[in-house]
């Protein structure tokens, strides 16, 4: 029975015995460096040198038509010097998280759902926090990982289903990856080191009010989760009910914001696209 599921992964959770993904060396570095004042284009570039995947990938999204450059992008210095640092480490550490992405055989198509939806609130995280003039690169980051728990737990539940022969529905799939991601999210957060502002948009996303501190971030990844649900999943809810939640006035965003963030949906969709291939 999914009970009997639900007690394994909580018990599993609760003593800490949970398999949690390692974050990609370079992701971690680039993060460290993005968050350095001192740091240069050169420092960046020589990081993602260091990996050939990596750097191709780098190159081919800063020529892909979601960054539209102007003339083609032949190097890493070039792209640094065309995007800025903030942009490239941004790409570099989201292709370092996508390759050392929780692999679930028979699930593929969950996990592809879930990476779009993750890069889709990234970037409307960064929208958000740019017109509220907050700090873009550490919202993107907020919602790039507000759901970083979520593929662990379809891991977990699955497992331990498949263990104990009990099938599960995808209702009660959906039903713990909803209930116990920001648990998991928030172990992956302290073994990750992930900044303050991250861990607790991790943690509290979905119920801002609670948020003991970072609770604009907090609030601006429930509206990025929102808009992104909005986005990728046919008929989640229409554009009144949409609108009339009252995140968008606890932000100070008015109706032509509202406007501004929809007609973005190509742009977002583009983006997505590039980076989930």
């Amino acid at each position: 029975m999914p009970e009997q599921v639900e007690q394994a992964l909580v018990e599993r959770i609760d003593k800490e015995r949970i398999d949690l993904p390692v974050l990609p060396q370079v992701a971690g570095r680039v993060m460290a460096l993005a968050s350095d004042p001192s740091a240069d284009a050169a420092r960046l570039s020589a990081l993602i040198h260091q990996d050939q995947a990596l750097a191709a990938h780098v190159l081919r999204i800063a020529n892909s038509p979601a960054y539209m450059p102007r003339t083609p992008i032949a190097s890493l210095q070039h792209a640094v010097a065309m995007l800025g640092v903030n942009q490239l480490s941004e790409i570099a550490v989201t292709i370092s998280l996508k390759s050392g992405a929780v692999k679930i055989p028979g699930y593929e198509a969950d996990i592809r759902q879930l990476w779009r939806h993750a890069l889709a609130s990234g970037a409307y995280a960064k929208e958000i926090a740019r017109m509220r003039r907050y700090n873009v690169e550490g919202a993107y980051l907020c919602g790039l990982l507000h759901a970083v728990g979520k593929p662990v737990v379809l891991k977990t539940v699955t497992t331990i289903a498949a263990d104990m022969h009990i099938p599960l529905d995808p209702g009660a799939i959906t039903s713990f990856l909803d209930g116990y991601h920001a648990r998991v999210g928030s172990l992956i957060a302290a073994e990750w080191a992930l900044p303050p502002q991250v861990a607790m948009a991790i943690a509290y996303y979905w119920v801002y009010e609670q948020a003991p501190s970072h609770r604009q971030e907090a609030m601006m990844t429930y509206l990025a989760d929102r808009l992104a649900t909005y986005l990728l999943v046919h008929d989640s809810f229409d554009d009144s009910t949409l609108r009339d939640h009252t995140v968008f006035s606890e932000l100070n965003l008015y109706p032509n914001d509202i406007d501004t963030l929809l007609s973005q949906k190509e742009k977002i969709l583009n983006l997505v696209d590039t980076m989930a291939q």
